[in-house]
């Protein structure tokens, strides 16, 4: 059974996330405060958080970076500016819903990440085939039984979730390590916000969602100090590739 950390500081509304979950087949734990949250975490291995974002302890927006390295995290939250929607984005998190909102839309979302998670990672934690970056791929290098994927001075292995630059660790979000996998694997192709967007996030692109702009913009921000945040090339009406 898949278990899920209800993150959620009004008593009412966990007990009810809850309740409506474990009806359909879910294992819940609840946490009420940010730091009850994260100690449950190191304890216990979760495969998905709903998580608030106003918590007394530790903030929401502080957990998702933490969360979202290991699992998906769902956001709920009655912030409903787009400048929240895309810090919390940006931080990691795999979706976002406003409060007040429905259970069953809910349950869809917690299930389109599940399923999403199959097709990329395979039932066994293996990747999927559907998580490929296309044609033009880099021929990846075997080390150890896993696939390192190198371009110039950067290496990416998918299979740890960890890259280099220049030798030097780069911490990537969710998120950005799968933009960089798609672009790594496809060096001369040119990607579109959409084509991004819908590789990372596995969903429908919204043409007013400036997302991928602060994804690229953070990802340059960690490459700098390797002097490596060149090789990401804007094309200016098109999207991006790397040059």
């Amino acid at each position: 059974m898949q278990k899920i950390l209800i993150v959620e500081d009004d008593a009412k509304n966990n007990q009810m996330l809850k309740e409506y979950l474990e009806d359909h087949g879910y294992v819940c734990t609840q946490a009420y405060s940010g730091s009850e949250a994260k100690l449950l975490f190191s304890m216990e291995d979760y495969d998905l958080v709903l998580l608030d974002l106003m918590l007394p302890g530790i903030s929401g927006e502080e957990l998702v970076a933490v969360f979202s390295k290991k699992i998906p995290v769902i956001v709920l939250s009655a912030k409903s500016g787009l400048d929240s929607k895309v810090e919390v984005l940006s931080a990691g998190a795999e979706d976002y819903l406003c409060k007040p909102f429905d259970l069953p839309e809910l349950l869809v979302r917690i299930q389109v990440q599940f399923r999403r998670r199959r097709k990329c990672y395979g039932s066994d934690g293996s990747g999927g085939s559907e998580c490929s970056g296309g044609e033009n791929t880099v021929s990846g290098q075997a080390v150890y039984g896993q696939t390192v994927y190198s371009y110039r001075e950067w290496t990416l292995n998918p299979d740890t979730r960890e890259m280099t630059a220049k030798g030097e660790q780069i911490e990537l979000t969710r998120h950005e390590f799968l933009i960089m996998e798609l672009l790594i694997r496809n060096p001369k192709r040119v990607f579109t916000k959409q084509m991004i967007y819908e590789y990372a996030w596995g969903e429908e692109y919204l043409a007013e969602d400036k997302t991928i702009n602060v994804h690229i913009s953070n990802i340059r921000s960690k490459l700098k100090r390797s002097k490596t945040d060149s090789y990401i090339q804007t094309v200016w009406g098109m999207g991006f590739k790397l040059s």
